[in-house]
């Protein structure tokens, strides 16, 4: 799964749990509502877990639940849960064996290109908020 399918995915369902909210909701019952693959679902509902933005409750009324409130979430949050590397990500460590400097300029310079979209690909998504995705899309969030 693409970083941007894990993430319209992670966000499509933590978007239904607020809707929901405070109903646990069962990984297929998120997966029939929203279209996600369960076996996936589970996936990023597990790293989303492991940060704390949603809660697993056990048992036979368990479920999972949103930790925070929507308006406290930002898009860099559920990314960093959900992806282990940047997204603007370059590896510059295979090449094709020569050191020239012209092969370390083009490193170098393309590392400090990258870092600096990466910066302000982070900064972007810090001020983007789950309340500010479901307001644009008229979702109505239940969480109190």
């Amino acid at each position: 799964m693409s970083a941007s399918t894990k993430l319209s995915s992670s966000v499509k369902a933590l978007c239904f749990l607020a809707e929901t909210h405070p109903i646990p909701k069962t990984s297929r019952e998120i997966a029939e509502k929203t279209g996600i693959n369960a076996s996936k679902l589970r996936q990023l509902l597990s790293m989303l877990a492991k940060t704390r933005i949603v809660i697993s409750e056990q048992g036979t009324k368990g479920g999972f639940l949103l930790q925070k409130d929507p308006k406290k979430i930002h898009l860099q949050e559920i990314y960093c849960s959900i992806e282990d590397r940047k997204a603007f990500h370059l590896n510059v460590t295979q090449g094709n064996g020569s050191s020239d400097d012209s092969n370390l300029d083009f490193n170098t310079y393309f590392l400090d290109l990258f870092s600096a979209i990466q910066v302000d690909i982070e900064e972007k998504m810090r001020n983007i908020s789950l309340e500010n995705i479901m307001n644009q899309l008229k979702i109505k969030s239940k969480f109190k």
